[in-house]
C-alpha cells in the first residue's frame, strides 16, 4: 500500500510540534531531573528522550523553537513519507546515546541535535527517492550539514563558547544527530526498497 504524502506530512509536523511544545511545556522543570547525564543512562534511559526538552537559557529555547519550526516546514514541504518520520523518531534517542563517546559532557539538553537529525533524514530521503532536481538539492544539503558539523569541531571539547550565545554549545550533539538521522533514514529507505 502506498503511503499518503499528506498524512505523512502531518505526521512529520506532529513529531516536530511534539518536540517544540514539549520544550515549552517542560521549560520550568529543573534541568537535572530530565537532562542527559551519561552516568545515568542505564538506570534512567528515558533521559535519551527527555533531554531535548531541556534548555539552559531563553535564547537557547528560542533558537531551538525557531529551528523546530523550520525543520517541520522542511519535512512537510519535502512530503516525506511515514518511514522518514519513523527514522527521525528513532534518531531522537540515538542522538543523545551518541554523546557517550564524550563522557566529559556530564549534562546535556536541547533540541539542536535532534533537529540536525531531522534535516539529515529529509536530505537522505530526497537523495534516495526524490526526482533528479531534489537529489541535487539533497546532496547540497548533506554537504552543507557535513561541513557545518566539521567546522564546529566537536573533537575540540565537549562544551565550547560561541560568539552570540549565552550558553556553552555541545557540538557533538549536532554531529551525533546528523549522523544518527542519516543512518536511520538510509536504513528506512533500504527497508522500503527491499519491500518494494
Amino acid at each position: 500500500m502506498a503511503e499518503r504524502p499528506i498524512a505523512s506530512g502531518w505526521a512529520w509536523t506532529a513529531l516536530a510540534l511534539t518536540l517544540v511544545f514539549g520544550a515549552v511545556l517542560l521549560w520550568p522543570v529543573p534541568h537535572e531531573l530530565i537532562d542527559w547525564q551519561p552516568g545515568l543512562w542505564l538506570r534512567q534511559p528515558w533521559r535519551m528522550v527527555t533531554a531535548v526538552f531541556v534548555h539552559y537559557s531563553a535564547l537557547h529555547l528560542a533558537a531551538n523553537l525557531a529551528g523546530g519550526v523550520l525543520v517541520s516546514a522542511l519535512g512537510h514541504a519535502a512530503r516525506v513519507p511515514v518511514r522518514s518520520v519513523v527514522a527521525w523518531l528513532v534518531a531522537w534517542p540515538l542522538t543523545q546515546l551518541g554523546l557517550l563517546i564524550q563522557p566529559e559532557l556530564i549534562h546535556y539538553g536541547g533540541l539542536s541535535g535532534v533537529l540536525h537529525a531531522g534535516v539529515a533524514v529529509v536530505a537522505v530521503h530526497l537523495l534516495v527517492s526524490g526526482p533528479v532536481n531534489q537529489r541535487r538539492i539533497a546532496a547540497v544539503m548533506l554537504a552543507v550539514l557535513a561541513a557545518k558539523v566539521l567546522h564546529e569541531a566537536p573533537w575540540q571539547g565537549a562544551l565550547q563558547q560561541r560568539e552570540g550565545w549565552d550558553i556553552a554549545v555541545a557540538p557533538l550533539a549536532h554531529a551525533t544527530g546528523a549522523f544518527g538521522g542519516a543512518i536511520c533514514a538510509a536504513l528506512a529507505e533500504w527497508g522500503h526498497r527491499a519491500r518494494s
